[in-house]
């Protein structure tokens, strides 16, 4: 489910992950960014939040 979170919103996705510093940076970045690429560095922001999800979900195991 939150892999699909970090399609839709990745700093919430990031956030949920339990890494709020940078859930929180990374929004910070992420508005802007839609706005002056015009959604162009979505992607790089998905794949960031997939990889804080893949990390989190190696160290439980």
């Amino acid at each position: 489910m939150n892999y699909i979170l970090a399609i839709l919103l990745p700093p919430l996705s990031i956030l949920l992950a339990g890494r709020p510093i940078l859930g929180v940076i990374t929004f910070l970045i992420w508005i802007p960014a839609l706005f002056f690429s015009g959604g162009l560095t979505h992607p790089m922001f998905i794949l960031l939040a997939w990889f804080v999800i893949f990390e989190r979900r190696n160290k439980r195991a």
